[in-house]
């Protein structure tokens, strides 16, 4: 057994440890491994009924051979992955098993005997690794959504080079008990799709505590989305490589961040680029060969390089060096801990740049790991993340973002990742079908807010319109009252303020307003900034509603103007503004 996994050996022809540099050209049918005749289907109704999927050939399902990209490693599983039958269980039909970076070890999707998978949507580029074919069919859309793995960016890195969808959900969410392990502490099931929700649709299938899988945890999941208004963190300093392309496109994703309610916050990167160091280059890398440890003392000439390099390495640490290695992540992690107490998300890009496939093979070790720089440390330190497509750059690649939260954010990330990736108006992967209408992600419950009329100097664009953005409201719509109120100015308010005043039918017009919707939790202080004579009161809109709204006590008027006749607060100040 490793970890969940009964291994059975199977002999085969083995490839030679030269096979992945002279692997031949990528080719579509590269990112398969195998192939039912038919879709495998268990149950024809349930929430994920209707929806074909793939699995990386690393996970089990019963009536295929794993063979972890390692033709002489195949086994015969005798049941299916326990999340792969929890997709069965709900509808799915699972269509077969996709290629990857042999057992796992890789972020390009070149290291495999069975063939480079090319980029779908330039196939001269890399596709990305280890989930490499479960990227590709989902971006060609051959399956609706795929299974993958990520140890060190496994289902983040393809989805950000192939335009799609990849949640890496936080470790224990979904069971690994049937998976292969890479390092097995910090493994973790993906999910690839075109939307997120789809992926999150799948996500609420998969989880669920496994008491067989060894690292399972019932962990709490947060179930409010983030703040209206959020921060996010933007590490310092970044490195795209050369790459000035995926630069200006990073640039955009912080603006695209902007534009939904966020503010930027610079953050320290060096704990986290510390912590992601340690994976290959201290003695956790005695994880990857422990995995299949068996294995590799009988046949190391059967693996691929640079993979057969990066588990032999492994084998010469002692356990004192990985007890250091480990007390080295865990000083990281309390370092890293404190970007949280000043941001509620961090941005990355989910790659910092993008390598032909010939580029790849000439330099296997150097351009993979620059490929993992912002996604190496997320399981390391418990993190939850999703990579969502960000745009297409003037070369036509793709670029995308990867939105990461501590864990048990989940829902809040795919949440916040469905609208970024909504407003992009980008195409699903490389079919070019629009994206759909989002859908709201079923497992959080919307936060409380509070609708509120506006009628002076809070209208958008006027001076204390502020007060409202930086508690998180947002503007719904413009709007008038029913004809009974009157509209006054105010004299010796600074900023110039109106008075809105309920008078009786027959007396009163129509003003012109605006409804903002803003978070429950922070009107209290807006409401504490109003200064009389005015107040809040209950205020009668043309369309029926009956809201919270700006109104002003009779006493307060004594001396003012009334503005009624221009039907609001804005004609009223261009008129002035006209006149002067």
């Amino acid at each position: 057994m490793i970890g969940c996994v009964k291994v059975v050996q199977i002999e085969s022809s083995p490839p030679s440890a030269a096979t992945a540099a002279t692997a031949p050209l990528a080719k579509p049918e590269n990112a398969w491994i195998s192939r039912a005749s038919s879709p495998v289907q268990t149950a024809t109704s349930g929430p994920l009924a209707g929806l074909a999927f793939a699995a990386k050939d690393n996970i089990d399902a019963a009536g295929f051979a794993t063979t972890a990209a390692c033709p002489a490693f195949a086994y015969q599983p005798a049941q299916h992955a326990s999340v792969v039958q929890r997709l069965l269980d709900a509808g799915a039909a699972l269509l077969g098993k996709t290629n990857l970076d042999q057992f796992a070890c890789g972020l390009n999707g070149t290291r495999s005997p069975y063939g480079p998978v090319p980029n779908a949507i330039d196939p001269a580029y890399v596709s990305g690794g280890s989930s490499s074919g479960s990227a590709y069919v989902v971006a060609t859309g051959e399956a609706d959504f795929a299974l993958g793995t990520d140890t060190a960016g496994s289902g983040r890195v393809p989805a950000g080079l192939n335009n799609i969808v990849g949640i890496k959900p936080s470790k224990g969410l979904v069971s690994t008990c049937g998976v292969v392990p890479a390092a097995q502490s910090v493994d973790c099931v993906s999910i690839f799709a075109r939307t997120v929700d789809v992926a999150a649709r799948v996500l609420a299938v998969a989880q669920g505590y496994d008491a067989h899988d060894p690292y399972a945890r019932r962990l709490p999941l947060a179930t409010t989305p983030l703040p209206a208004a959020f921060r996010f963190g933007v590490p310092a300093p970044l490195e795209f490589h050369g790459d000035a392309l995926a630069e200006q496109a990073f640039a955009q994703a912080i603006e695209g961040l902007r534009a939904l309610g966020g503010t930027p916050v610079q953050i320290d990167y060096a704990p986290l680029a510390g912590a992601a160091a340690l994976l290959y280059e201290s003695a956790l890398v005695a994880e990857r060969y422990a995995a299949v440890r068996g294995f590799v003392d009988a046949h190391d000439d059967r693996i691929v390089e640079p993979v057969r390099g990066i588990l032999l390495a492994g084998k010469g640490y002692g356990a004192a060096d990985l007890v250091d290695a480990q007390a080295r992540l865990r000083a990281f992690g309390q370092q890293a801990a404190a970007m949280w107490e000043g941001i509620d998300v961090l941005l990355v890009p989910t790659a910092p740049t993008h390598y032909t496939v010939a580029q790849m093979l000439a330099d296997p070790v150097v351009l993979n790991r620059n490929l993992g720089a912002y996604t190496n440390f997320v399981n390391l330190l418990d993190y939850a993340a999703i990579s969502v497509p960000s745009s297409l750059r003037p070369d036509g690649l793709p670029f995308g973002i990867t939105l990461i939260g501590p864990a048990g954010s989940d829902w809040q990330l795919a949440d916040l990742g469905q609208r970024y990736h909504h407003a992009t108006g980008l195409t699903q992967g490389a079919t070019g079908a629009p994206l759909p209408a989002p859908r709201p992600i079923a497992a959080l419950q919307p936060a409380a807010t509070v609708d509120v009329v506006v009628v002076g100097a809070h209208l958008s664009g006027l001076p204390l319109n502020g007060q409202l953005t930086e508690r998180g409201a947002v503007l719904l719509r413009t709007a008038h009252t029913v004809p009974d109120y009157r509209l006054f100015a105010l004299p010796g308010t600074v900023p110039p303020k109106p008075g809105l005043l309920r008078v009786a039918p027959g007396q009163g017009t129509c003003i012109a307003v605006e409804v903002w919707r803003m978070p429950a939790s922070t009107y209290g202080s807006f409401v504490a900034l109003i200064p009389p004579p005015l107040g809040i009161g209950t205020l009668l809109l043309a369309d029926g509603s009956a809201l919270q709204g700006f109104v002003c006590e009779p006493i307060g008027l004594e001396g003012a103007q009334d503005i009624s006749h221009f039907g609001g607060w804005r004609a009223f100040l261009q008129s002035r503004a006209a006149a002067s």
